[in-house]
């Protein structure tokens, strides 16, 4: 069997893992250290580096490197080293690669596929890059895996009869990630998941780096144009200071001259804990929005959740920890690694996707983490506007899922309507991130106002299926999206023919539109006094039809059989 390896891509530092002997286990790179900076750099002469070595030569020539570009991912935005332009895939690619060597160095044998983390709140482009990246390193990407999920599958790993609610805070390098998970017997449950792509702990070596500058009388904005040696050497000593307030309560940091040298005649500057407590508060008042929203969705208090892990090296800061108390009403676990967790979490789902025994008796469920939807027009003061959002699938509903809606044309004698597909949060389009499109043609002419049934069916392997049809025809007309460029047409038909199984659309049965007619007709029949009653029950299962859910599809239709039965119109279900 070979070798499915685990990759945490993080922003500051990456690593992998396997998984052998039933462990999770972490691959050192060639210099026998097991994180790799995230950083690339290149020499006159062409070549690429990437890890310690480009680091060292940031420091010293800032203009031949590059660092923090997964922020970037799914951007168009480019850099250009040594007249060389580059991506952020393509930078990414290079990291990737260096893992993949230092895998297969260590394994004594070929490594083509990989299970790559992301923060929970990528959305699909930044999803599509991050595998364009494995793809353009050698690697078949397997599975995108969510870091929180993958940290929760280690401590899970670790404690499989637990049975809690737990939060997993993720605070790397340039992100911030809240996952709200139900644990028991061995399972996952994801139920909830926030965050913010861009902020981490390079924010908070930021904001000292800029207090010192102040203090100084140099604009910081003004200093990183102006003298890079200067800023790149005092992030180098701001984020060793950072550190160093984890177990002082101050520390004195040494800023650089302009060329980035640091002599007796550099200004000293004395950093107190309470003081970087206090340069870090704006940061900390961001981090409440994904905390918050996060409990709202999964309808929790503070006080109900049981358990909050650490995850991401930013976590080791005392002011974040405090922080995450005052927040969630408990003191934060951090028994593993924060630097370490993810990427053992990686090898875990490699081991599941490889069916290893040790892992038999573990289930993880996950969600999709950005609301899915279309594009529709609204009325508004007696005018038609465009530009308007629609849900069809919504944030944090468990994956795999199917959901359908029903729109209707805003045009008279509309022979074709076209269907924009969206991922986002906003009212309107124009701030969401647009997927694909999916033509409804042959519309029969008539008045404005004809229903499109509309179905989204949304997998673990981030694939969605659109598919639109007039309601009552049986032209079926569908768009298959997906993240993963690098299936071939038998293996995204074979995932097409997987979910098919967890299509739940009662409303393709005869006899249930069958049931709805002999309904609605008969509420025009029954006494006056017991009209709403029946009507909510129809308007409860025609509701119902269109849940994807089986078990409330089938509560709400022997609640209309009975209702019906009650009022003395039973219906004849032969």
């Amino acid at each position: 069997m070979t070798n499915i390896i685990g990759i945490d891509l993080g922003t500051t530092n990456s690593l992998c893992a396997v998984f052998q002997n039933g462990q999770p286990r972490l691959i050192p790179n060639a210099l026998g250290q097991l994180l790799t900076p995230s950083v690339v750099g290149i020499l006159e002469s062409g070549e690429v580096l990437v890890g310690a070595a480009a680091k060292e030569l940031a420091v010293t020539s800032p203009e031949t490197c590059v660092a923090r570009f997964k922020q970037w991912m799914g951007s168009d935005r480019k850099v250009t080293l040594r007249n060389r332009e580059l991506t952020p895939v393509e930078l990414s690619s290079f990291v990737l690669r260096s893992l993949k060597e230092d895998a297969e160095r260590f394994l004594n044998g070929q490594v083509a596929e990989a299970v790559i983390t992301v923060p929970a709140y990528f959305n699909d482009g930044q999803r599509r890059a991050t595998k364009m990246a494995g793809s353009l390193a050698g690697l078949k990407v397997r599975r995108i895996i969510n870091e929180p999920t993958a940290a929760a599958l280690t401590y899970g790993f670790h404690d499989k009869k637990a049975e809690k609610q737990l939060v997993v805070l993720d605070l790397g390098g340039g992100t911030f990630d809240v996952t709200l998970m139900e644990v028991f017997d061995g399972s996952l449950e994801i139920v909830a998941t926030a965050g913010e792509n861009f902020l981490g702990g390079e924010e908070f070596t930021d904001r000292l780096a800029a207090e010192l500058c102040k203090r100084i009388g140099l604009p910081f904005e003004q200093a990183e144009l102006t003298q890079p040696l200067m800023i790149a050497r005092l992030r180098q000593n701001c984020e060793l200071a950072k550190r160093t307030l984890a177990d002082s309560d101050q520390v004195v940091v040494r800023v650089p001259n302009k060329d980035g040298s640091a002599g007796s005649e550099s200004a000293e500057v004395q950093i107190s804990r309470h003081e970087f407590a206090r340069l870090s508060q704006p940061l900390l008042d961001r981090l409440q929005r994904p905390i918050h929203k996060v409990l709202r969705d999964a309808n929790l208090t503070p006080e109900q959740v049981d358990e909050v892990i650490l995850v991401g090296g930013a976590t080791r800061m005392p002011v974040l920890q405090q922080f995450v108390s005052e927040q969630l009403a408990c003191q934060p676990r951090c028994e593993l690694n924060p630097d370490q967790v993810v990427a053992l979490g990686a090898a875990v789902q490699a081991a599941l996707i490889q069916d290893d025994a040790a892992v038999e008796d573990m289930v993880m469920t996950d969600v999709c983490p950005h609301t899915l939807g279309v594009e529709v027009v609204k009325e508004l003061g007696g005018q038609l506007r465009d530009g308007y959002y629609t849900p069809i699938i919504h944030r944090n509903t468990t994956i795999p899922v199917s959901k359908e809606q029903t729109l209707f044309t805003v045009h008279p004698n509309q022979t074709v309507v076209n269907i924009a597909v969206y991922q986002g949060e906003s009212r309107r389009v124009a701030e969401n991130v647009r997927l694909g499109q999916v033509s409804v043609n042959n519309v029969p002419l008539g008045p404005a106002g004809q229903p499109i049934v509309i179905r989204f069916t949304y997998d673990v392997n981030g694939i969605l299926e659109v598919e639109a049809f007039m309601q009552d025809s049986k032209e079926r007309f569908v768009t298959v999206i997906s993240t993963d460029h690098s299936m071939t047409d038998e293996e995204l038909e074979e995932a097409q023919r997987r979910m098919q199984a967890f299509k739940f659309y009662p409303r393709d049965d005869i006899r249930n539109r069958h049931l709805l007619h002999y309904a609605e007709q008969t509420v025009g029949e029954v006494n006056p006094l017991f009209r709403d009653q029946l009507e909510s029950a129809v308007d409860h299962f025609e509701t119902a039809m269109s849940a994807g859910d089986p078990e409330i599809f089938d509560t709400a239709r022997t609640n209309l059989l009975s209702c019906l039965a009650s009022l003395g119109f039973p219906f004849d279900q032969a």
